[in-house]
């Protein structure tokens, strides 16, 4: 076995950037006897940096086997989350195929390392569907607006292992996923870019990603998901106003929940092991946003579960809360247009 000198770690050492990722790949010597405990131990190394938090964890993927050894992907708590709804919308398309179905999101939970066993748990049953019905309804906006822009650009905030572009995709549009570099340097080992579906590191808030966007003749669409109930008013003020400014035209769709929901929703966090990850902004009426700037036109607002028939498979219980949250309005959807200055 070749050994590696500290003048070679030196040298590699000055070709790394902050964040690397590590794959491991099966090469001629791997039957060879003694290499499974030889992998076995840099695991543990590795883990044992990871716990010391001398660096940020790394995600180690064995290419032979298409599956994570060893060590699962560690984030913050606010970017953990996004395995709720990877989660949620992969037992779905097992348990509820009619109502929806994401082939990608399942690979996605078979392959990697994470322990789902406290959101399965403890997640309630309103919030995993909810979750579900809100990948619904924003596909279904989103599907409307590529329709009449075929070759639109669709960027999508806070996208974590989100998977829309395989359920919209028509083969001509382009689709940017836009999260933290430490999320994104996650997203390209598993769901790798493609000459139309690119990577942005960076948070929405930095506004530089505009220039990011390769075409936009055809029209931009944001998908914003839940991700701006992370964020304080002040924050989403700012943030509006500088997409107006800088992609007039430019529609979004979201999610809102009302100040109750709100809270409900972080106890729900809470109970997953996600209790930092709180959600802070609350939105009960869409219309408030157009005092926000005049540029802000509400295209729809309705609940979560609208057209979405209820399936008695989720139990009465359930149906009950469901029928009182879209009584309520206390989860919406809500399409906006940034016009252009008059």
């Amino acid at each position: 076995m070749r050994t590696i000198t500290d003048e070679f770690m030196q040298r590699m050492l000055s070709k790394t950037k902050q964040y690397s990722v590590v794959i491991l790949k099966a090469g001629p010597n791997k039957g060879t006897g003694g290499v499974e405990e030889i992998v076995w131990e840099h695991g543990r190394g590795l883990q044992n940096i990871s716990e010391s938090y001398l660096y940020p964890p790394a995600v180690l993927w064995c290419a032979a086997s298409q599956r994570p050894y060893i060590m699962s992907i560690t984030l913050s708590a606010i970017e953990e989350t996004l395995y709720i709804p990877l989660w949620c919308r992969a037992q779905a398309s097992i348990k509820y195929q009619s109502l929806f179905y994401d082939s990608k999101a399942v690979e996605l939970v078979q392959a990697i390392g994470y322990d789902f066993s406290l959101i399965d748990a403890r997640l309630s049953p309103v919030i995993r569907l909810a979750s579900i019905a809100r990948a619904k309804q924003c596909d279904a906006v989103l599907k409307v607006y590529v329709a009449d822009h075929p070759r639109a650009s669709v960027v999508d905030l806070g996208a974590g292992l989100d998977t829309a572009f395989y359920r919209i995709d028509n083969g001509l549009i382009d689709w940017y996923n836009l999260d933290l570099p430490r999320v994104i340097a996650i997203r390209k080992q598993l769901l790798p870019e493609t000459d139309r579906v690119h990577c942005i590191a960076k948070s929405f808030l930095d506004m530089s990603w505009c220039d990011d966007l390769i075409n936009i003749d055809d029209g931009v669409f944001v998908v914003a998901g839940a991700v701006l109930g992370y964020f304080s008013e002040v924050e989403l003020k700012t943030f509006f106003s500088s997409l107006a400014d800088r992609l007039p035209g430019v529609q979004m769709v979201f999610t809102a929940y009302s100040s109750g929901e709100l809270s409900l929703i972080n106890r729900s966090l809470q109970r997953v092991g996600m209790a930092s990850a709180t959600m802070k902004w609350a939105l009960e009426d869409a219309s408030v946003l157009t005092r926000w700037d005049d540029r802000i036109s509400v295209v729809d607002e309705f609940s979560f579960f609208r057209d979405i028939p209820y399936d008695q498979a989720w139990g009465e219980e359930t149906i009950d809360k469901i029928r009182s949250i879209d009584e309520h309005k206390r989860m919406r959807i809500v399409h906006l247009r940034f016009n252009a200055r008059k």
